[in-house]
């Protein structure tokens, strides 16, 4: 059974998650439909890339992927659908679509095909799901409009790491409110080795001296830090909410130095 996933900003309390999803249903009832997210923040392809980078590996080749975020298309702003790793992704040519592949796509094609009715607020019902069901068919991406060789590039903001330092910020904050961070443990692990570190955000006496297995390596409402499933570096409160607590939000500066630091360090 084919696979189509949806990710949108537009929130549940409106009809356009069932209008999509109907539009789908109506050409190919035969087809799984998974929500990835629809609590996006308003046109924030930041937040988007998160999302789905971080899940769109685990669904099978040949599955399509409908991105519903700052999705109106004008004169700058193309409608195109991407292929890449034998995956499918729909959306508009503003720059998330680069942000969650990390990579050259394998083909990108404008598309030309028209739009089911004359309005042109709402492509995701009335151009994506016909361009997902043709996909999900297995029919050729071609046949949809014209190559590119072109696609709008933003990159993410990435962690300085020196000699004696990493500089990362907040790029994600999850729906326990821990703190996601743009440093990788592969950084992590490179720069300090079996080094002493310390922690530090926001306060001097916000510092963390230790990478944590779990979140029940400390007491309730203390804060950790750990490697998420994601990879990045977390910054959380056990049973607690580390954003709310620690006054985190979106690209707080988090540092991590190396090496000067008196207590001991459990890698």
């Amino acid at each position: 059974m084919p696979i189509i996933t949806l990710t949108s900003d537009w929130g549940l309390t409106d009809h356009y998650v069932a209008a999509v999803k109907g539009a789908i249903y109506r050409r190919l009832p035969d087809v799984n439909i998974v929500d990835i997210s629809h609590s996006i923040r308003h046109f924030d392809i930041r937040q988007a890339s998160f999302m789905v980078r971080e899940s769109w590996l685990q669904f099978p080749k040949g599955t399509v992927h409908i991105l519903g975020i700052d999705s109106i298309e004008s004169l700058k702003q193309a409608h195109i659908v991407v292929k890449y790793a034998d995956h499918y992704f729909i959306g508009a040519d503003n720059g998330l679509i680069p942000l969650i592949i990390e990579d050259s796509p394998e083909k990108v094609v404008v598309l030309r095909i028209p739009q089911d009715t004359g309005y042109f607020t709402f492509p995701e019902r009335d151009r994506f799901a016909k361009v997902a069901c043709h996909l999900a068919e297995g029919k050729e991406m071609e046949e949809l409009g014209e190559i590119s060789k072109s696609l709008v590039i933003k990159t993410h903001m990435k962690a300085i790491v020196e000699k004696e330092m990493i500089r990362g910020v907040v790029i994600h904050v999850d729906g326990y409110e821990n703190a996601i961070i743009n440093i990788t443990e592969k950084e992590f692990r490179d720069a300090v080795g079996s080094k002493p570190f310390t922690i530090s955000f926001r306060r001097p006496d916000y510092k963390i001296h230790r990478i944590n297995q779990a979140y029940d390596d400390v007491g309730e409402v203390e804060m950790c830090a750990l490697f998420s499933t994601s990879g990045y570096l977390e910054i959380a409160v056990n049973k607690g909410k580390a954003v709310s607590l620690l006054g985190l939000a979106l690209d707080t500066p988090v540092n991590i130095l190396i090496g000067e630091e008196e207590v001991p360090t459990l890698l």
